[in-house]
């Protein structure tokens, strides 16, 4: 639940980098927080060389009076340890620090994120240091959460790291003979006597592209251990500051579908979710809202922190365009409607050099109160006060995706069908469809409960966990509709082939595949669905039926007349195959046509691009209307309601005009 039940209104502000500026710039931009309703900072991201200029010396002069000056202006703080980056004298000193890249290039100091997670060195110096904060500033009220390193990501490969993963693979498999078996090392005699002939893979050895390796078994393995170490690290700094303050909030900064990181593992370990959205110009309202469902799905959809974003512009994608008047406010108000009960910003002032000195900011480098942004930052900070009734509101959903780290690490080492096969791209597919209904999307992993969804979705369900197979059976039986697509049921957790298609789904899918073929991109087939045409893209699978009927069939090449699309009754419930990638046209009607026959139901009927989204809490049912469009539109509510914003009651049926990028939130029982 965000930053807990002691936080009693939504907590408005960001990163805020004081060190970079004589003292008297700290009190105009006090004053300016003041004027622009900011309540909280996240103080102390990237200050490890100022607080620890040599081995066994720290100075905190400067974060004191940081800290007092912040607490007489009434101000929050989520108070960072800083670990992100390490001082030039502990690269120095202790080379272990540094990274090794793929390639086997070693790092020197420099860039941000290089401390190497199984290093000694940083493995005693972070926590060390977090316990220090901790001990310092545990009496200061005013600190609702804290916040460890900065985004965690990135890769080592260097030799500490290497003999860690022999070790975390003895422990995991016992015996270097499974090691074998798990890996199928007699392929291509690859076979390992010892825990010490393991090498890394990398571009030295199993790997020839960032997603290709000849050996999908161990690079998938090395994705989990190199996840696991760095979160052994966040419970190194988290135990420490446990240690001084038992009942702290502790967080990370995630970042949304980040590929590296385990983030269902991750927040079993973290007191609340908080994540940076950095959407690119070119990202529909659907896949930024999917991020923010994955934000709350991976800690049991509790609310969230959105803890950056840019009020303005994002200095480092290809183009730095701005978001338009208006935007800032509208993926606000996204976020909240989605789950976050905090709206924070990267970052309160600009900085003068280094990379990010173009990055927007609360306080441009004007250093003025009448700019555009500066005023619509004042502008929704006064209105977030009318909605602290919504904090801790939950997002009721009848439908779920299902996502997996370990799937999307194996789909994309696969060596075929396709260079196309991307995961996120058929996650995408499902829940654009869900979204442009209005249908709410609960996004769930393998090990969360699926008995209160009426429908759950699994696109290209490759890999095959242990028990999964289980779970969704009985899901079907007692009467739960189930979705999966092309490319499912292959494997099971070391990327070894189950047998025929789809494995272990087979029974509940009615249906097996002999072939998969894979059509290079501008090749197409087609086929029938709900008497419109459409088209076959990417993969094709060759399936044949056992107990389940044909809902349309392919209409070219040899395996014309063969089966596309299938459904299949197991038990009380429903099964459906869809063996082809398709349009966003086709998923919408096929979604529609599902969530109707499932009694699935959306939250309103809204015009084109007008999003409404549902929390609740025991104060109430609260309604969002976003307006992503470019014009006007009218929407009319069928029951009585509170605009809270307006503060005003609202009598059902009545005509709603909602401009372009515009934003009405309603209260109702």
């Amino acid at each position: 639940m965000a930053y807990g039940k002691h936080v009693t209104e939504i907590l408005y502000g960001g990163d805020y980098n004081p060190e970079q500026w004589p003292r008297e710039v700290w009190e105009e931009d006090m004053r300016m927080m003041r004027k622009a309703h900011i309540n909280v900072v996240t103080l102390n991201v990237f200050s490890w060389a100022s607080l620890q200029p040599s081995e066994d010396i720290y100075d905190f002069e400067r974060l004191d009076e940081i800290m007092g000056m912040v607490r007489d202006h009434n101000l929050k703080v989520c108070m960072a340890t800083s670990t992100g980056a390490h001082p030039a004298w502990m690269a120095k000193r202790h080379p272990d620090i540094l990274r090794t890249e793929a390639n086997g290039m070693k790092r020197k100091f420099g860039g941000r994120h290089n401390s190497c997670p199984n290093s000694p060195t940083y493995q005693k110096y972070a926590p060390r240091l977090a316990g220090l904060l901790a001990e310092r500033y545990k009496n200061y009220d005013n600190i609702v959460g804290w916040h460890v390193s900065n985004e965690f990501g990135g890769e080592c490969y260097c030799e500490n790291c290497e003999k860690a993963f022999q070790q975390w693979l003895k422990k995991k498999y016992g015996t270097i003979e499974e090691v074998n078996r798990s890996f199928n090392t007699a392929f291509w005699g690859h076979t390992f006597y010892e825990f010490d002939e393991i090498v890394l893979p990398n571009y030295l050895s199993e790997h020839f592209g960032e997603d290709r390796t000849m050996f999908q078994g161990i690079s998938l393995d090395y994705r989990r251990f190199m996840s696991n170490s760095m979160m052994e690290c966040f419970k190194l700094e988290y135990n420490a500051i446990k240690k001084v303050i038992p009942d702290a909030r502790i967080t990370t900064n995630l970042m949304g579908f980040y590929k590296n990181l385990d983030y269902q593992k991750w927040a079993k370990y973290l007191d609340f979710i908080s994540w940076d959205s950095y959407p690119a110009p070119e990202d529909a309202p659907a896949t930024i809202a999917m991020n923010h469902d994955l934000m709350r799905g991976v800690n049991g959809q509790e609310s969230f922190v959105l803890m950056e974003q840019t009020p303005s512009v994002t200095n480092w994608q290809p183009f730095n365009k701005l978001k338009r008047p208006g935007q800032m406010r509208l993926l606000s108000y996204e976020a909240m409607a989605h789950g976050a009960d905090a709206i924070q910003f990267f970052q309160i002032r600009r900085t003068v050099g280094a990379c990010e000195k173009y990055h927007g900011a609360v306080i441009d480098h004007a250093g003025r109160e009448d700019t555009r942004v500066f005023r619509e930052i004042e502008t929704l900070g006064a209105e977030l006060p009318h909605l602290k009734d919504i904090l801790r509101a939950r997002t009721p959903s009848e439908v779920a995706i299902l996502f997996d780290w370990d799937n999307w690490w194996a789909v994309e080492y696969s060596a075929g069908p396709s260079i196309y096969l991307k995961y996120l791209d058929a996650i995408k597919d499902y829940y654009t469809a869900a979204f442009e209904k209005n249908v709410p999307v609960d996004i769930v992993s393998v090990e969360d409960e699926l008995s209160s969804y009426k429908v759950v979705i699994a696109p290209l369900l490759y890999m095959t966990k242990t028990g999964v197979d289980e779970k969704l059976r009985m899901y079907v039986k007692n009467g739960g509709v189930f979705i999966t697509t092309y490319f499912s049921g292959i494997v099971e957790e070391h990327d070894l082939v189950i047998g025929a298609y789809p494995g272990k789904l087979r029974d509940i899918l009615g249906i097996w595949v002999e072939e998969q073929d894979a059509l290079p991109e501008g090749e197409q087939n087609h086929f029938t669905y709900g008497g419109k045409d459409y088209p076959a893209k990417m993969l094709c699978d060759l399936m044949y039926l056992e107990s389940a009927r044909a809902l349309s069939f392919y209409e070219e090449d040899f395996y014309q007349g063969t089966p596309v699309i299938t459904e299949n009754r197991f038990g009380k419930g429903k099964a459906y195959y869809v063996g082809t990638r398709s349009t966003a046209e086709f998923y919408r009607r096929f979604m529609e046509n599902v969530f109707r026959d499932a009694q699935v139901y959306p939250v309103l009927n809204t015009p084109k691009d007008v999003e409404a989204a549902v929390r609740e809490n025991s104060r109430g049912r609260y309604l969002f209307l976003l307006n992503h469009s470019k014009i006007s539109r009218k929407i009319a509510l069928p029951m009585d309601c509170e605009d809270m914003l307006e503060e005003r009651a609202v009598a059902a049926n009545s005509p709603i005009e909602l401009p372009a990028m515009e934003v009405r939130i309603f209260r109702y029982k």
